[in-house]
């Protein structure tokens, strides 16, 4: 199983909220519940699970290989509602860090169904290394 980077997320808040708790850390100093909200977090969450589940469709009981179309699609619908998400909060949802852990988590995911993203870009004219950038705007 592939760590998804809101279980990473969560961790971070949980460890937050155990530092305050027990008086380690000042309820003003814990960041992490502001960074990723609950909220945030389960909207993230839905579209991870559709996104895994697509890729799942692409490689389980299929005659032929999924076609690029197919794969880049799949990729496309997933992006765009990661968009929707941080347009939800502001903008603000996925920052730098974010960003490379959910975009490493795609290239993670597809990877794990046979799918190679850095030829999949250059068979496709985007650039290696970033499936995710022609339809990502965080």
């Amino acid at each position: 199983m592939i760590d998804r980077p809101t279980f990473v997320w969560r961790a971070d808040v949980a460890r937050e909220a155990l530092a305050v708790a027990t008086g380690a850390l000042a309820e003003e100093d814990a960041v992490s519940s502001r960074l990723w909200p609950e909220a945030m977090i389960r909207a993230t969450d839905v579209v991870l699970d559709g996104f895994e589940a697509d890729v799942a469709s692409l490689v389980e009981h299929r005659w032929e290989p999924a076609t690029d179309t197919e794969i880049l699609e799949v990729v496309e619908r997933t992006i765009r509602a990661l968009n929707a998400v941080n347009d939800r909060f502001d903008g603000a949802a996925f920052e730098t860090d974010e960003r490379e852990l959910l975009c490493a988590y795609v290239d993670r995911v597809l990877e794990t169904a046979g799918i190679e993203p850095d030829d999949l870009a250059r068979r496709n004219g985007i650039s290696s290394g970033d499936i995710t950038g022609p339809w990502r705007d965080w």
